[in-house]
């Protein structure tokens, strides 16, 4: 499984609970980011040691498509190129981030993960997963709930592992998410997806309860 954001820490924050819940279950999971969240003063070099951290606390592994912060490319060339990153990993399902986010990196990245699975001729199920609601994401509804409450320490501590991000105003913030989405799918945290329609399957059900 792939789990695609515009940078490190975004899907941490969407969905890191669900990631950890799904390496607990022996799914190997990849974190794709759009970029390496340079962005003076902080350097490629932490951001990418933070990336590692939190990728190790998740039992994931960090991939990057080689694009600059705040500078994202979406074009023929970077459509194929991506897609080739995507179809290396055989992915049976991609996470990314949501079509309507304030974030221009955050749209480019599913702008690119949509055409990877056009281009693959829908090969693979196609989720979409929230931030920073109202701040960030936008007119996000539902289809999927999956439950975090065991889970939320090892987000809690993969977040908190992108320490030059200021986390503790950030995850404070995603976790009122986390509470209201527990709220409305009947447990006391929760991630909430969407499911693009036309996915050939639904991997997320099976570990929903």
């Amino acid at each position: 499984m792939v789990v695609a954001g515009g940078h490190p820490g975004d899907p941490e924050y969407g969905c890191g609970g669900t990631v950890a819940r799904l390496t607990s279950l022996g799914h190997q999971v990849v974190l794709l980011y759009l970029n390496n969240g340079a962005w003076p003063p902080t350097d490629a070099a932490t951001r990418t040691a933070e990336a590692k951290k939190a990728c190790e606390i998740l039992k994931a592994t960090p991939a990057y498509a080689g694009q600059t912060n705040g500078q994202a490319i979406v074009d023929n060339l970077h459509y194929e190129e991506y897609f080739k990153l995507v179809d290396a990993e055989k992915p049976d399902a991609v996470i990314t981030q949501w079509p309507i986010d304030n974030h221009r990196d955050h749209r480019a990245i599913t702008m690119l993960t949509y055409d990877a699975w056009r281009q693959s001729k829908h090969n693979f199920a196609l989720y979409y997963y929230e931030v920073s609601d109202g701040e960030d994401t936008l007119q996000f509804s539902p289809t999927h709930y999956v439950d975090i409450t065991e889970t939320e320490a090892i987000k809690r501590a993969a977040c908190y592992a992108h320490a030059s991000q200021t986390p503790d105003r950030y995850y404070a913030l995603q976790d009122q998410v986390a509470l209201f989405r527990g709220v409305e799918g009947g447990y006391k945290r929760a991630e909430a997806f969407v499911l693009q329609r036309q996915s050939p399957g639904d991997p997320l059900q099976a570990i929903m309860r």
